[in-house]
């Protein structure tokens, strides 16, 4: 199988213990701060949105994403373009297909195929973040385990999507937008630590 076809899949109670209702179709949504330009700093203009089940992360991250584009789309609508099911959404190849029906073709599907990233594929998602975010055009990643973000909180997830919205220093800090965490939004890590959490898998840049 190739690594990056690997599905999100969050358990109902991993879900819940994140914050996340597992039903109803109300999700959190949250304007993001404004834009920032400064030396080495930027972040898109995005809008939160909570996932509303166990198996959105997908959708949700997506549709994050394409917000920074003014498109409103429902994670209905993307769940059933991205093929989304109860078991999840197949890969990084899905959302980046879906994102360029929106985008007219601005996404690309980069695999980080070892169980750790080497220094090149560290440095390859540091510069496509830098490039997608400059183009207010923020990154989906297809995860797989446990990660800390810079506070050392630990995100633990047995496959999930989530979103990079910003960077600082150059893209060697990246800010999550997270759909799994209502609670929590928003939070740091360093582009070596988020590569590692890609690895095995993609992400749409």
């Amino acid at each position: 199988m190739n690594p990056i076809i690997r599905r999100c899949l969050l358990s109902v109670a991993g879900l819940a213990a994140a914050g996340s209702a597992v039903a109803g179709p109300a999700v959190a949504a949250h304007a993001a701060p404004a834009p920032v330009k400064g030396k080495g700093e930027r972040s898109a203009d995005y809008e939160y949105q909570a996932q509303p089940n166990f198996f959105y992360c997908g959708p949700a991250s997506t549709r994050i994403a394409l917000s920074a584009e003014g498109k409103d789309v429902s994670q209905d609508e993307l769940a059933a373009k991205l093929g989304t099911t109860e078991s999840g959404t197949d890969s990084a190849i899905d959302v980046t297909r879906v994102l360029n029906e929106y985008t007219g073709g601005k996404y690309k599907t980069t695999e980080i195929r070892d169980e750790v990233a080497t220094r090149e594929q560290v440095e390859r998602l540091r510069v496509d973040i830098r490039a997608a975010v400059d183009a207010d055009r923020p990154v989906v990643a297809n995860i797989l385990g446990g990660a800390r973000d810079v506070d050392g909180v630990e995100h633990y997830y047995s496959g999930h999507y989530l979103t990079v919205v910003r960077y600082q220093d150059d893209g060697n800090r990246v800010l999550i937008a997270d759909p799994a965490r209502p609670d929590e939004p928003t939070y740091w890590m360093t582009v070596t630590e988020l590569a590692n959490w890609i690895a095995g898998r993609g992400y749409s840049s």
